[in-house]
C-alpha cells in the first residue's frame, strides 16, 4: 500500500478504536481534577515542573487527551494536541471542556500539522506507541524541529523498538512467528492492540478495519532527530512497559530487557 492509503486506514481504525476509551471519560475528568497524571514517574522526574519554563506544550498523536490534559496539570499554560482520529479528539475535547482547560485539539496527519504552530512550542511531547504509526520518521522528526522554539524541547516516551521482535502471546522471549526482525522495513498489520479491539467492535460478517504499523530501530529514532537538526540531551531505557504487551510473560522475565526508551532532545 502506498504511505497515503495506509494513514487513511489507520485513521479509519483508531475512529472505531475510540469507543474503547468512550466509557472511560469521566473517570479520566476526575483524576485529572484530583491532580492524578497519566504520566510515569521517571517521565515526571525528566521532564519536571512545567510551570516555569512551558508555555505551549503540544503533544502529537495526542489520542484522547490524557497526556496532554496531564501536561497542563504538569504546569503547561496551554496545551495542543494533534491527531489523525477526529473521534479521539472528541473525547480529549470532552475532558478539557469539563475541566475547562486551556487545550486546542487539531484534526491532522502528523506530517501535515499546520505551520501557523510553527516556533511556537516549548515542549513537544510523544510517545506511547506513536512512532510506529508514523511511515516516514525523517519527515516526522522535521515537524517536530519546526514546531519547536529556540531551546525549545523535545520528549519522547516510546516503546523500545526491541519489543517488535517477540511473539506476544509466548510465556518466554519467543521470536515472532511470522518473522518479523529488529530491522524489518516494511509495515505490517497490527495484531495486538489495536487489533484486539477492532475485532469485538466489527459487526458480525463485516471485515474489521486493519491498521498497519511500521518498525523504527532505536538507531533510526536518534539518526532522525540529529538529522532534523535537534541535540540529544538524553537517552534511557527502561525495564518498565507502558503498557502490558507480553501478557504471558512471568514478571522476572520482563524485566531483564528493555521494553521502554526516553529520549530528550532540544532544538
Amino acid at each position: 500500500m502506498e504511505s497515503r492509503e495506509v494513514v487513511e486506514a489507520n485513521r479509519v481504525a483508531w475512529n472505531l478504536t475510540a469507543g474503547a476509551y468512550a466509557a472511560d471519560v469521566e473517570a479520566d475528568i476526575q483524576r485529572l481534577q484530583l491532580g492524578v497524571l497519566s504520566l510515569f514517574d521517571h517521565e515526571l522526574r525528566l521532564l519536571g515542573k512545567l510551570s516555569p519554563w512551558c508555555g505551549r506544550a503540544i503533544h502529537l498523536q495526542c489520542s484522547h487527551g490524557q497526556d496532554a490534559l496531564s501536561l497542563w496539570k504538569l504546569g503547561a499554560r496551554e496545551v495542543v494536541g494533534v491527531d489523525l482520529s477526529e473521534a479521539m479528539l472528541a473525547l480529549a475535547q470532552r475532558k478539557s471542556d469539563a475541566l475547562q482547560a486551556p487545550a486546542t485539539w487539531v484534526h491532522s496527519d502528523i506530517l501535515s500539522t499546520p505551520e501557523a504552530l510553527n516556533a511556537s512550542a516549548d515542549l513537544v511531547y510523544t510517545g506511547k506507541g506513536a512512532l510506529p504509526w508514523m511511515m516516514d520518521l525523517a519527515a516526522w522528526a522535521r515537524v517536530v524541529t519546526r514546531l519547536l522554539k529556540p531551546g525549545g524541547l523535545l520528549y519522547v516516551f516510546e516503546g523500545h523498538p526491541l519489543d517488535w521482535v517477540w511473539e506476544p502471546d509466548a510465556r518466554e522471549y519467543r521470536l515472532r512467528r511470522d518473522g518479523s526482525g529488529y530491522f524489518s522495513e516494511a509495515p505490517r498489520v497490527n495484531d495486538t492492540f489495536p487489533a484486539s479491539y477492532l475485532q469485538r467492535a466489527t459487526e458480525a460478517g463485516e471485515a474489521a478495519p486493519l491498521a498497519r504499523e511500521r518498525q523504527w530501530t532505536l538507531g533510526d529514532v536518534l539518526n532522525a532527530v540529529i538529522g532534523a537538526g535537534l541535540r540529544i540531551e538524553r537517552l534511557e531505557e527502561r525495564p518498565e512497559p507502558f503498557w502490558r504487551l507480553l501478557t504471558n510473560l512471568p514478571e522476572k522475565q520482563v524485566e531483564k530487557l528493555p521494553h521502554t526508551f526516553s529520549l530528550l532532545a532540544r532544538k
